[in-house]
């Protein structure tokens, strides 16, 4: 499978977001938001814009403080993270203010615990230095940051990931098979994945070993009768393609190997 960033529309609508809060009005208020079900690429997208940017990504842990916070930050910024919580404060805001590099925080949920005290000291930080600050989260985090009215009022954006169309799915399915797949296919595709990406790359991946293994220049779906090509983790059953024939299953990678 080809290593390439595919732009798919909730990509399209997170740039969207950061021009917005780019051109805010109210300095102060450079917070964004980005939640969703996991698998729909939140943090894969975030992450490719900013190593694109230059932006800092930092992943929240569960056991979180703001002086832990600030540590983390220091060290991916190369700056020097021994005193006390105020010095170390005060040298990531002279190196942020001088840079101005936006800030990602992935996991944000960690950052919400007593009373929201790291995300009080990424707001503190962002007022001062007047940085994009983006955060990223599951479904239910706009409303747990709502009760906070100080952060809350901070956030100028709000981007909410969605499932993947038809079309991402057709433009993933392009852009990263190296064996080109029947549009029936790529509807089935984004049938079983239900629109998350993870999910697309897994199918993909798993079509690409049938194709290799049986020798196939394109992929149909009689050419997937009877694989799984997916695994429904609730129901604990794998998922097929819907090709409404049977027989003979084609091979795959395993099978291969184990012989005939």
């Amino acid at each position: 499978m080809r290593k390439q960033f595919v732009r798919t529309e909730n990509y399209t609508r997170f740039t969207a977001g950061i021009q917005a809060v780019e051109q805010r009005g109210a300095a102060e208020a450079g917070m964004m938001l980005v939640h969703g079900a996991p698998g729909f690429g939140k943090s894969h997208t975030v992450g490719h814009w900013a190593a694109e940017t230059g932006a800092v990504f930092l992943r929240a842990n569960v056991d979180w403080t703001p002086k832990y916070f600030l540590t983390e930050l220091a060290k991916e910024l190369r700056v020097d993270p021994r005193g006390t919580a105020q010095q170390l404060f005060g040298r990531l805001l002279e190196h942020v203010v001088e840079t101005q590099a936006p800030l990602v925080i992935d996991e944000a949920e960690f950052t919400l615990s007593s009373s929201a005290a790291v995300l009080e000291k990424v707001r503190d930080l962002s007022d001062r230095a007047e940085v994009t600050v983006v955060l990223i989260g599951m479904e239910r985090i706009q409303q747990n940051i709502a009760r906070h009215k100080q952060i809350n009022s901070r956030i100028a954006q709000v981007v909410e990931f969605r499932p993947a169309s038809l079309a991402d799915v057709a433009h993933a399915c392009g852009q990263l098979s190296e064996v080109p797949l029947a549009d029936e296919l790529v509807a089935e595709v984004h049938r079983l994945s239900a629109g998350r990406m993870r999910e697309v790359l897994n199918i993909v991946a798993t079509i690409e070993r049938i194709a290799k293994v049986n020798e196939l220049a394109k992929v149909g779906m009689a050419d997937v009768a009877g694989v799984p090509l997916s695994y429904d983790w609730q129901a604990r059953a794998p998922r097929m393609a819907n090709t409404g024939r049977q027989g003979r299953a084609p091979r795959t990678g395993a099978q291969a190997a184990g012989g005939r």
